[in-house]
């Protein structure tokens, strides 16, 4: 393989704002509706499968189990997929993922037991994991770097819009008195692949990364991928683009063993590895945990029907989307140490007084959800800004599984055992051992606004290239 200049990486960066940045975001970023919409999903139809005639009888603790594996399956694919990102291409793999996760959530709707549901499930979790790997990664080497951090965060966001379109479909659809106890929920899970079919319209016209391509011996149809995207943006914006001076010297190479990559992180990265699974285990476990099984938690503590369990949802759906994006910009000018720091405390701090009314019962469903909507604010940044830290501070040639490993590991520390923890807690009935989730998930998000404060990375308007210099550079 060559040893070339290139100035792909430069002219990326100062492109300005374009229709080609938002044809990324919708095409791509959009994956984060399909989570949201997955996941609020089952917790707003959870208090339905529970009940007889629902077709899948499952108990409240089979119902966090499920949720349990479509986080394990999303660890898993986040691993399979994002080693395959890395080595055949960002585009290649997140049309894959998104045809996987298509099959997978349509059979959802066809679960008529409670072993079949659970490998629907698996199998939706893998193609959401899978997603994220190859998503976050295509995304943040085509946004440049003076908005990287805002439009992450507010793509991350966008998974609490699919949240209130899931919990707001399932409003309608769990009304007995339109839809049978055992239909209703089956044709929620429509919505996705739906949903899904829309955004592999859009993502057949997003480009490769340009930066995936030079570095992978392809530098002429890296070039020409740059070239027709800067006539575009001459075009449509009615600008001339300058040809920026800093250029980069890669050694090309085809494929990067798994072993280096492993060693990057381990050797080169001790420090910034800590950090992606203190950050990834504490925004896992609390968000896991709790939106699985708010709408059984809604149920048994404050007598909240199944069909009333949605229109909760979607109001804490729509706060948790305003975290994004009312603090967004701070992530980009104030800094992503203070920001990231300030998120993860404040979301600890807040659930303290609220675990404390909690258990003395002076909550009733809507302010307990006043609660929630604080905490779930500052956190739900704080979640957002992970996906940006582990995506931004490794070598591109390991951007994908980076991704991905922290995601798997810190999502199966906090991911799997949150969902079930707080959903064998809450089908005990006992508001002191609920508590007892609260406090724990405090715990791990403290710990994640600690780490950062001591390991954060200033990654704010950056390069790529500079935050970590290419394996294959020279």
């Amino acid at each position: 393989m060559a040893t070339i200049d290139t100035k792909i990486p430069a002219r990326l960066d100062r492109l300005p704002w374009s229709r080609f940045h938002w044809r990324v975001i919708v095409g791509l970023g959009t994956v984060w509706l399909l989570d949201g919409l997955e996941v609020t999903m089952v917790g707003s139809v959870a208090a339905r499968l529970v009940e007889p005639g629902s077709g899948v009888s499952l108990t409240d603790g089979e119902v966090g189990l499920a949720a349990a594996l479509y986080i394990l399956g999303a660890c898993v694919g986040a691993l399979v997929f994002g080693q395959l990102t890395d080595r055949f291409g960002r585009k290649k793999l997140f049309i894959l993922t998104l045809a996987l996760y298509l099959v997978a959530t349509v059979a959802t709707a066809f679960a008529w037991a409670p072993w079949f549901f659970y490998l629907t499930r698996f199998l939706t979790g893998a193609g959401i994991g899978g997603e994220y790997a190859a998503i976050h990664s295509a995304i943040d080497e085509l946004i440049p770097a003076r908005v990287r951090g805002r439009v992450d965060l507010l793509i991350s966001g966008s998974y609490w819009l699919g949240s209130a379109v899931g919990a707001a479909a399932a409003i309608l659809l769990l009304d007995e008195s339109i839809f049978p106890a055992d239909l209703g929920w089956r044709l929620a899970f429509g919505i996705g692949a739906v949903l899904a079919v829309v955004i592999l319209l859009v993502r057949r016209h997003v480009p490769e990364s340009p930066r995936w391509l030079f570095i992978h011996g392809r530098e002429d149809e890296a070039e020409q991928v740059m070239a027709d995207i800067e006539r575009e943006v001459e075009e449509r914006g009615g600008v001339r683009l300058d040809e920026p001076d800093k250029s980069i010297r890669i050694h090309q190479r085809r494929t990067i063993p798994l072993r280096e990559i492993i060693a990057t992180a381990v050797r080169k990265y001790p420090k910034r590895t800590i950090l992606g699974l203190a950050l990834f285990v504490g925004q896992a476990f609390l968000y896991n945990g709790i939106t699985f099984n708010l709408g059984t938690l809604l149920g048994k503590f404050y007598g909240v029907s199944s069909s009333g369990a949605p229109l909760f949802l979607v109001v804490f759906a729509l706060g948790n989307f305003l975290g994004p994006v009312i603090l967004g910009r701070l992530f980009d000018t104030v800094g992503r140490i203070p920001m990231i720091a300030a998120a993860y405390l404040g979301a600890a701090a807040l659930t303290l007084p609220m675990v404390w009314m909690f258990t003395g019962g002076t909550l009733g469903p809507w302010t307990f959800l006043c609660w929630l909507l604080g905490v779930f604010f500052l956190a739900s940044a704080g979640a957002s800004a992970a996906y940006l830290t582990v995506s931004e501070i490794f070598p591109m040639e390991t951007r994908a599984l980076a991704i991905a490993f922290f995601y798997a590991v810190g999502t199966a520390a906090g991911g799997v055992i949150g969902p079930v923890l707080f959903g064998s807690l809450v089908e005990t009935g006992n508001a002191g051992k609920v508590a007892i989730g609260f406090l724990v998930s405090a715990g791990v998000m403290a710990v994640g606004g600690i780490t950062e404060i001591f390991l954060g990375v200033r990654t704010e308007q950056a390069n790529l290239e500079d935050i970590a210099k290419p394996l294959t550079a020279q």
